[in-house]
């Protein structure tokens, strides 16, 4: 494929999406550019403090701990109290959490920040979501996703990088700078983004004033009670536990080989690289591709890659598993995503979106303990193994289970892109015929159709 090719696809892909997106895009760059906290934490509890490995693996489990409850607290004020308030609320208190671990180090003040530190990291997620499915119409949503996961793994790979080469600074330096750039995250967020939630109908409001659950008003008891999205969480629950267990499993499994760690750091690098190189590209392939049918390859992706794990035994074949299995993320992640907006009442877009996020954050908490114990107990080959059956599972779940409701959502989908599509051209059409009747040629004006956001403001289409 053809540098100019790539080059069309990219354009393409980020085309088209209103301003308030790209404030919110702007400001994942910048947080997880500065993301230094958890990428250093376990060598700092180690190498500077002194601490054991149990104590540090502790600590980061308290981290996913924490998300487990953040997650549906984040999305729960993603509703009642507004987006931009949770999202400057969550930013705070996670600058503040890398600030404090500058100066605390003791056993119990680090593990307490670190749990909050999962709180508020968590929080901002739901709020992050249900912004992108407030200013982005149905039909884009999962471009959109995509691109502010592109802008994650980005920031992400250039906080791995600077913080390798700044660490002769010292540990502390570099959590002062997490949080100083996650406070400029707040603070872009605060000047640039505009609150988009929707108002609440008179109908929902009438039934949280007399107390009724008829259905109308969402609590997260009804959010579970929502048999096809309970079904997506469940689902996207066994991909999580897939996709975390290499994070452990695989330097586990590695140093079993005799593999030396740096042979570790190459490989899983691949994954950001991967995703950095070729995401927007995936996006182009996969446009307009059936949601449910993303979610089963993706899974099948999952399974292959993870389940080949225990057939490698070398960098370079370990390598190749992770860019199978990294595929499977870059489609999996934002398909979700926007399948988990299109299944949310819109006054309830940040309590789905916090659900959701709990099952990332309990996979993040389960899998570092299950693969641990597995690869210690019956081995690694178990471990893989297993994960190419739950794959494989999951798939089949997605193919069964959710196919004719995700194949609804498309129709849906493509039905308002056909709307917005006639839409432009009947405005097309008729700035032609007023240029006509004044010019009296046959020039056509072609002018932008700004489309209204959630508040009625007018965005760039």
């Amino acid at each position: 494929m053809s540098m100019a090719t790539i080059g069309r696809a990219a354009k393409e892909t980020v085309s088209g999406l209103p301003d308030g997106f790209w404030w919110l895009w702007t400001s994942t760059l910048v947080n997880r550019t500065g993301a230094f906290v958890l990428t250093f934490l376990s060598l700092y509890l180690t190498q500077e403090l002194g601490y054991s490995a149990w104590y540090a693996g502790l600590v980061i489990a308290l981290h996913g701990l924490g998300g487990i409850a953040g997650s549906p607290l984040g999305g729960m004020l993603t509703d009642r109290w507004g987006r931009r308030p949770t999202m400057i609320a969550g930013h705070l208190g996670t600058a503040a959490g890398a600030a404090a671990l500058a100066v605390v180090t003791s056993a119990v003040g680090v593990a307490v920040v670190v749990l909050l530190m999962g709180v508020a990291m968590q929080a901002v997620r739901p709020a992050i979501g249900a912004t992108i499915a407030d200013l982005v119409p149905e039909h884009e949503r999962r471009r959109a996703y995509a691109l502010n996961y592109w802008a994650l793994n980005l920031g992400f790979a250039i906080a791995a990088l600077g913080g390798g080469a700044a660490i002769v600074f010292g540990y502390r330096t570099l959590f002062l700078v997490d949080a100083a750039a996650t406070v400029l995250c707040a603070v872009i967020v605060f000047l640039r983004l505009p609150e988009t939630r929707p108002a609440v109908p008179a109908a929902v409001k009438g039934e949280e004033a007399a107390g009724g659950t008829n259905g109308t008003k969402v609590s997260l008891v009804e959010v579970l009670r929502d048999g096809p999205f309970r079904t997506l969480v469940l689902l996207n629950l066994l991909v999580c536990l897939i996709f975390t267990a290499p994070w452990v499993g695989l330097p586990l499994t590695m140093a079993g080989e005799g593999l030396e760690p740096s042979a570790y750091g190459m490989v899983i690098a691949v994954n950001g690289v991967v995703i950095v190189g070729f995401q927007l590209l995936v996006n182009k392939i996969t446009d307009r591709r059936s949601p449910a049918a993303l979610l089963t390859v993706s899974s099948l992706l999952f399974a292959a890659g993870t389940g080949a794990t225990a057939l490698a035994g070398t960098p370079l074949l370990f390598a190749v598993t992770v860019v199978v299995w990294t595929l499977g993320e870059m489609v999996h992640v934002p398909t979700n995503a926007a399948a988990t907006a299109r299944l949310a009442p819109e006054h309830a877009r940040g309590r789905y979106q916090g659900v959701m996020g709990m099952s990332w954050a309990l996979a993040g908490f389960l899998a570092p303990i299950l693969a641990g114990w597995i690869v210690d107990g019956p081995g690694p080959d178990v471990l893989w193994i297993g994960c190419g059956v739950i794959g494989v599972v999951a798939a089949a779940g997605y193919a069964t289970l959710l196919r004719r409701v995700l194949a609804g959502a498309e129709e849906e989908a493509e039905a308002e892109a056909a709307a917005v599509a006639a839409a432009g051209a009947g405005a097309v059409a008729g700035a032609g015929a007023g240029a006509g009747a004044v010019a009296g040629a046959g020039a056509v004006a072609v002018v932008p159709v700004p489309a209204p956001d959630a508040d009625g403001e007018k965005v760039s289409g």
